[in-house]
């Protein structure tokens, strides 16, 4: 492995014109393809082998031509104070209202609310429900404009009026906190590295890297049928790891320009020991990414798939075209301690002092790590475990309109729906009854109609509407509570048992649909995914970090320490989101259930993220060890070299992360801070503290692995011991690969 990189960085310095052209080829084309591609449609969110997508489809079966897909609009009336909705010049008012929407082009249909019985019982609210052939995403401007313009006129007559439904949805906007995250990023790169071409070499690549991703993912968007979330994760962790990986390769490139080396044997050098370590790196976020298709949901399998081929991208970045930059940058990036002439004194010559190396604040804190390990153990996973005690209340849930910022018409139309017809009308249930087994269909709908009235927790049922054939029928069930309430889970559950019963009586099946039911069967879908995932992506890591480590406990360690980081982040996800400790803080309007799939979406990304610097930190201590240092020596030698630069690094991308908090998209905002918490415990709590205490208990013991297992195992040579040993022997790398054995 490391032979093999040495020799692609010393071709990618040697030919950087060509590298070069390849990527902003590449770039290029990937432009293209998005400026051209056509708009993306919307995104389908379909749970195989849950009751609600069952139902779903059913209904696409059973009752075609009702555009099952289309988008929807609510726009909800509010009479002025004092008067109702059923005053002449209000009634005047809405039916304009209901007629201009009905003269639409994309219009399917417009229900009065006088026709409909819209109208609360107070007679203050009032709503009018428009359906459209055509989903959200692929509404024309011009029908958005009718729908403001109709709900406006309705508010120059003196109405309150607001717009709920997806007919208004809009691409989620990340805010101005992402550019201060990349801006973060750029000065966290300047002090590392005491020089603005140095610094800006990471930033250039990684974003040269999630241009092509994000540009790929949008140009592909409308064939695949993805979502606008996707791009933004795809940038977000694409721009993370990016920043990460160029930042090790540039940082031991200055590493090995500090003991002599020229610039093209350096630049090889950087590539086949760094550049081993971003290649496994990235190996494990992939793994972590590519594993979410597990749960078999396929948004989130697209959104894994997107984020990994940004990844990957990344580290062929990092491998090839930081090798040519520094080709091109030559002298302007200066070997590591040099950067301190401009204070008087180079950092070579501060780490002089009475003829003996001065440690440095690295080497310090792994020395103090390596005479109080048991003490720094216990303290780190105290406060790791007193972090994670609120995920023990962790409630889960899919955003809707009652979670957007109260800015919005659409939550605003929430509100006043509440206020008018209770907190359950904004999340009803649709219980289809497929009567096709059953003898008599009619008394098969009646019977499931009247079970549902018995039931606790129902404020209305309507009647049974059957489809043409007569042999399946909706019912719309509306709660007493809130949609995503724990009651209103209940419900569904007691209605599904129901079911159960009538069908054994009638043959016929009952099924319960609509977001309310399908959000609970997410939720209940992901939690049964997550012991299964955890299974296949820490197994599998955990295989590829004993090729790496060429050990048993070191992985073992990683394995269970991301476990403690990734659970604390999600008692900050609920104490945050869920409980709304410092809410206003983070922009957080609406606390309420932490969305469904963030648990197994941050045990991915932290998982891959967190054997980043796992893999960076670690094989410098390996290094180390297998050089003739003892344990604890090289537990202080790996900080020595590594512990500044995994800093920057971490530091680096919880900027980025956090910078996409002040996302408008409650998910997006979600991750964004989730992510930053974990790398934030994983990096300092975690890889700074409890690994190198581990690492000094286990002493000789952390790297042992049993000799058949040693020798069953590829050698990959991640620490470029092939490298050191070709140097030494003053031959050429190639004639020395045999030799080597870590």
């Amino acid at each position: 492995m490391a032979t093999f990189l040495y020799k692609l960085g010393r071709l990618a310095f040697r030919r950087r014109h060509f590298v070069a052209l390849i990527w902003v080829a590449l770039l290029t084309l990937a432009g293209v393809g998005a400026a051209s591609a056509p708009p993306a449609g919307n995104s389908s969110f379909s749970i195989p082998g849950t009751e609600a997508q069952k139902a779903f489809d059913l209904l696409e079966q059973r009752f075609p031509g009702q555009s099952a897909d289309g988008a929807t609009a609510r726009v909800v009336f509010k009479a002025p104070s004092g008067e109702k909705m059923t005053d002449a010049d209000n009634k005047a008012a809405v039916h304009k209202t209901v007629d201009e929407l009905a003269d639409g082009s994309e219009v399917a249909s417009v229900a009065d609310p006088y026709k409909g019985n819209a109208v609360s019982k107070d007679g203050t609210v009032a709503y009018a429900s428009v359906k459209y052939d055509v989903s959200g995403m692929e509404l024309e401007e011009s029908t958005k404009d009718a729908l403001e313009d109709a709900a406006q006129q309705a508010r120059d007559a003196g109405l309150t009026v607001e717009i709920g439904g997806d007919a208004l949805q809009a691409v989620p906007e990340t805010g101005a906190t992402e550019i201060i995250g990349i801006a973060v990023a750029a000065v966290v790169l300047v002090i590392t590295f005491g020089s603005l071409v140095a610094a800006g070499l990471p930033l250039l690549t990684a974003l040269i890297g999630v241009g092509i991703g994000v540009s790929s993912i949008t140009a592909l968007a409308s064939a695949l049928e993805l979502g606008s979330t996707t791009s933004i994760l795809a940038m977000m962790i694409g721009l993370a790891v990016g920043i990460d990986y160029a930042l090790f390769i540039v940082s031991r490139y200055r590493a090995e320009l500090a003991e002599g080396r020229e610039r093209e044997e350096a630049a090889g050098r950087a590539v086949g020991t760094a550049g081993s370590a971003v290649v496994f790196a990235g190996l494990t976020v992939v793994i972590a990414l590519v594993g979410l298709a597990v749960v078999n949901i396929p948004m989130l399998t697209k959104m894994g798939i997107a984020a990994a081929g940004t990844v990957a991208i990344a580290v062929l970045i990092a491998l090839t075209m930081i090798p040519a930059l520094l080709g091109y940058a030559g002298r302007r990036v200066k070997p590591a301690g040099a950067k301190g002439k401009r204070f008087g004194r180079s950092r070579k010559d501060t780490e002089q002092s009475e003829g003996r190396p001065k440690a440095n604040l690295g080497t310090r804190w792994a020395s103090f790590v390596v005479r109080r390990p048991l003490a720094v153990l216990l303290l780190g996973v105290i406060g790791l475990g007193a972090a994670a005690v609120p995920a023990t209340s962790l409630e889960l849930g899919l955003p809707d309109d009652g979670s957007q910022p109260t800015s919005t018409t659409q939550r605003r139309a929430y509100d006043l729906l509440s206020e008018g017809f209770g907190p359950g009308f904004n999340g009803p249930l649709m219980v289809v009854v497929d009567a096709k087994g059953s003898d008599a269909p009619k008394d098969a709908f009646t019977d499931v109609e009247k079970r549902i009235k018995d039931l606790d927790g129902v404020v209305a049922v309507t009647p049974p509407a059957p489809n043409k054939g007569g042999d399946t029928a909706t019912i719309t069930v509306v709660p007493d509570s809130k949609p995503s309430s724990v009651q209103t889970e209940d419900l569904v559950h007691a209605i599904r048992d129901a079911g159960g019963d009538i069908e054994a009586k009638t043959g016929a099946e009952t099924l319960v649909t609509g977001s309310t039911a399908m959000n609970i069967d997410v939720s209940q879908k992901l939690n049964d995914a997550l012991v299964p995932y955890l299974v296949l992506v820490v197994g599998l890591a955990f295989l590829l970090l004993i090729v790496v480590f060429r050990s048993i406990l070191v992985p073992l360690k990683a394995a269970l320490g991301f476990l403690l980081s990734v659970m604390a982040a999600l008692g900050a996800v609920v104490a945050v989101f869920q409980w709304g400790w410092l809410s206003g803080l983070m922009g957080v309007e609406e606390t309420g259930p932490v969305m469904s799939m963030m648990p197994i979406f941050m045990v991915g990304v932290v998982f891959g993220l967190a054997m980043d610097y796992e893999v960076f930190l670690v094989t410098r201590m390996r290094e180390a060890y297998v050089h003739g240092e003892t344990p604890h020596q090289a537990v202080v030698t790996g900080f020595k070299h590594g512990a500044r630069v995994v800093t920057a690094a971490a530091v680096i991308m919880m900027a980025v992360f956090a910078g996409f908090i002040g996302s408008s998209e409650s998910m997006v905002k979600m991750i964004g801070f989730g992510l930053a918490i974990a790398v934030f415990f994983d990096a300092f709590v975690v890889r700074m503290a409890i690994v190198p205490a581990v690492l000094a208990l286990l002493g000789k013991k952390a790297w042992w692995l049993p000799k058949w297992l040693d020798r069953a195992l590829p050698n990959v040579d991640v620490e470029g011991e092939g490298l050191r040993t070709a140097d030494e022997r003053g031959a050429d790398p190639d004639e020395d690969r045999a030799l080597v054995r870590t």
